[in-house]
């Protein structure tokens, strides 16, 4: 029996494009590659921080006050006698445990506020897009500030702050690919067949934007670290006596005048090697996104 053209016309099967999987992490050149290790074992010093840690990053010792480097302490104590290899390893935690939280929040609300955005349009679009826009104009810096002046000092209000600051950029990202995913024959297809809108959205749509939305993401961690890096730096972050590689930064100025180097050098190297290596892995993807999408 022949299958009559308008049912064979209603059940067409668009061929998805590549998702998640068909991003091979060692696949753009060994920069990548060295990139992904270290942050991978950044995250493995963060999580086994206790484990490792050879010392109690917040014991004091003023008796070893900015003491060389030795068996004792690879690389030296602070101004109080802590051990700095054991506050890096624990500042890890917040070093990247802070990012984590802000691309988190921004990624998931940015997603669905750009997606809503994008599919329903009209003042809906409208009204959403200026709101982005309207958080976009507010520094992210100066809006941390401002709520902690508010809410104290800690890590909840810069980490609230930055999320919120982070939301647009994703969802201005997602609202362009969304509208240019919206016009492709598939999704009339599946419009077509009776699909209602959020099922499109969850089945094909999301699936089909999350790895430029992981590249982005992976560029915003970056910068979300240097960010609350330079909150803590400038004591709106963590406070001490707890470990945190901005703060610690602060901490090291006055040893640098007395020529201990190594009390700010140390962190500050931990954040740029933690920056540039979520840079070149948020490039990389978006890189070979872009290849697969010619």
């Amino acid at each position: 029996m022949t299958i009559p053209t308008q049912v064979a016309a209603a059940s067409p099967a668009p061929a998805r494009r590549p998702g998640l999987r068909a991003l091979r992490l060692f696949g753009q050149g060994p920069l990548f590659g060295v990139s992904v290790v270290v942050l991978a074992v950044l995250v493995l010093v963060a999580v086994a921080a206790p484990l490792i840690s050879p010392y109690d990053p917040e014991a004091l010792d003023l008796a070893a006050s900015l003491a060389g480097t030795s068996g004792d302490h690879l690389l030296g104590t602070d101004q109080s006698g802590r051990d700095i290899l054991s506050r890096l390893i624990h500042g890890a935690r917040t070093g990247l445990l802070g990012p984590l939280l802000v691309v988190g929040f921004s990624t998931v609300l940015g997603t669905v506020l750009g997606m809503v955005a994008a599919w329903r349009g009209g003042w809906t679009d409208t009204f959403l897009s200026r709101s982005m826009d309207l958080v976009f104009a507010i520094p992210g810096l100066l809006l941390a500030i401002l709520l902690v002046s508010v809410a104290g000092s800690g890590m909840a209000a810069p980490v609230a702050a930055m999320a919120v600051a982070y939301t647009p950029y994703v969802g201005r990202l997602v609202r362009g690919i969304a509208r240019q995913e919206k016009a492709r024959p598939y999704i009339e297809s599946y419009r077509v067949q009776g699909w209602s809108g959020w099922t499109i959205c969850l089945r094909h749509l999301l699936p089909n934007i999350a790895p430029t939305v992981l590249a982005q993401s992976a560029m915003n961690f970056g910068y979300a670290l240097m960010d609350l890096a330079a909150l803590s730096f400038l004591g709106f972050g963590v406070q001490p006596p707890s470990a945190d590689w901005g703060a610690m930064i602060n901490d090291g100025q006055a040893a640098v005048l007395q020529g201990a180097m190594l009390p700010a050098l140390a962190p500050s190297a931990c954040i740029v090697l933690a920056v540039v290596a979520f840079g070149i892995v948020g490039e990389g993807l978006a890189d070979r996104i872009a290849r697969r999408e010619r």
